[in-house]
């Protein structure tokens, strides 16, 4: 049986181009990501860049289901 769940992401990049990534601003962006149900997947820096991106992942709500009735 095929596992029904679904997944939203979530992509933010942090830092900025002069001053890279400060702490203080990475670990609020994390909190506020744990506190909505994202769970943090993957952190990798940009590619000729001080700024990294943050990839995040929550199970999707489950669509509402269909109510069978009569025609």
């Amino acid at each position: 049986m095929i596992d029904p769940r679904q997944w939203e992401y979530y992509i933010e990049t942090v830092g900025s181009a002069w001053k890279g990534v400060d702490d203080k601003a990475l670990m609020a962006v994390l909190s506020e990501l744990g506190q909505s149900g994202w769970e943090v997947f993957s952190v990798e820096q940009l590619a000729n860049s001080t700024k990294i991106r943050v990839v995040a992942k929550r199970p999707a709500p489950r669509p509402a289901r269909k109510q069978k009735g009569w025609p």
